[in-house]
């Protein structure tokens, strides 16, 4: 069965079309990656309307669904649905702009049904959720090329380096071994400045004695990875170390109690509870993972709000961390493959402390 028939089937029987636009949903049911092309989905037929610059690539690459050329939007997809009696149409609630929606109304006639609840973007979430063999190799590939990224800097790492520096070097190790981009822009901090979870590579210079926080990953045919590590340049001080192996421990814990039927709320709590008993509870503001796969942050989550119990097939990441203003902050991060008894961990990188020699 293909991806659009499994998505027809998720809808209810009054749904009689799906319209399909955005870009990394449009890759997932077609199989190529454009900026532009509408698919239009039917229970007895599918097709990718795309414009003269993706033409030739679409006829050469796109699978389980038939490709027209756009010519005029609004005749082509009336001339559809009418073919398939379609009066119902759902589209990405989640996706789509209210802008875009009015003016897409505007183009066709009063007599058909537009479903803007979340009911396909709902479905489309729930194919995405569970991933297939072929894509788990996908995204293995994706995190071996961070891997060897992350080697090449770990080798090259030095007093007197910036942030910026850092975060160059991962990036072009990465397209240099054959990532198609960054998962997403590649964050590298240094020092106190490790304390924000999501900061901003500045000029910022490595320090003997500073953590380096690190995280990023690569895309290889539209799949992510995603990874970080907490290395230090020098010697750390008690504290470092003392913080760093509770955030190592409550990930330990996370990775081996990961497996189907343990919700996202359970799983983080798991690791949050080990955080907090070492008095760090406070200093822990974010969830302990996501999902990944054609996006960086997918369903389903480890997340103290999420009830949805973890299924075969999901992958996501297990990032306990650990953030203290003005001193430092440590983050740990793998991505996992959940199976029926546990857990496939996708990261090779150890997650025990590397201090590199200051120099």
């Amino acid at each position: 069965m293909t991806r659009i028939e499994q998505l027809m089937q998720r809808l209810p029987e009054d749904i009689d079309c799906a319209w399909i636009s955005a870009d990394v949903n449009r890759r997932y049911f077609t199989g190529m990656a454009s900026s532009a092309g509408n698919v239009i989905c039917f229970r007895d037929g599918a097709y990718l309307l795309i414009d003269f610059r993706y033409i030739e690539k679409a006829r050469a690459c796109v699978k389980d669904c038939q490709v027209i050329e756009l010519e005029n939007l609004s005749v082509q997809v009336e001339n559809l649905l009418q073919q398939h009696h379609a009066t119902t149409i759902a589209v990405e609630s989640a996706e789509m702009t209210l802008q875009q929606f009015s003016n897409l109304q505007k183009r066709f006639s009063h007599q058909y049904t537009w479903n803007t609840s979340n009911v396909l973007s709902d479905a489309i979430k729930e194919c995405r959720m569970v991933k297939t063999p072929d894509e788990i190799e996908q995204i293995q590939a994706a995190q071996r090329i961070a891997e060897a990224a992350l080697q090449n800097v770990i080798d090259w790492l030095h007093v007197g380096v910036t942030e910026r520096e850092i975060q160059r070097k991962l990036d072009f190790t990465m397209l240099e071994l054959g990532a198609e981009a960054m998962s997403f822009p590649t964050i590298a901090l240094t020092g106190a400045r490790t304390s924000m979870p999501h900061g901003v590579p500045s000029d910022a210079a490595v320090q003997a004695g500073d953590f380096v926080l690190m995280d990023f990953g690569a895309m290889v045919n539209g799949y992510h990875s995603d990874m970080t590590r907490t290395v230090c340049v020098g010697t750390p001080t008690e504290k470092m170390k003392s913080v760093y192996e509770v955030v190592r421990q409550a990930q330990a814990a996370a990775l081996q109690a990961a497996r189907a039927g343990i919700t996202g709320k359970a799983l983080d709590a798991i690791a949050r509870d080990i955080i907090t008993a070492a008095g760090y509870g406070k200093q822990f503001g974010h969830s302990l993972g996501h999902g990944v796969g054609m996006d960086i942050h997918e369903y389903p989550n480890a997340a103290p709000s999420s009830h949805v119990s973890l299924e075969p097939g999901n992958v996501v990441t297990i990032e306990p961390g650990i953030y203290l203003p003005g001193e430092f902050g440590v983050r740990i991060e793998d991505f996992v493959v959940i199976t029926e008894t546990g857990c496939r961990n996708l990261t090779a990188v150890t997650p025990d402390l590397i201090c590199i020699p200051a120099k």
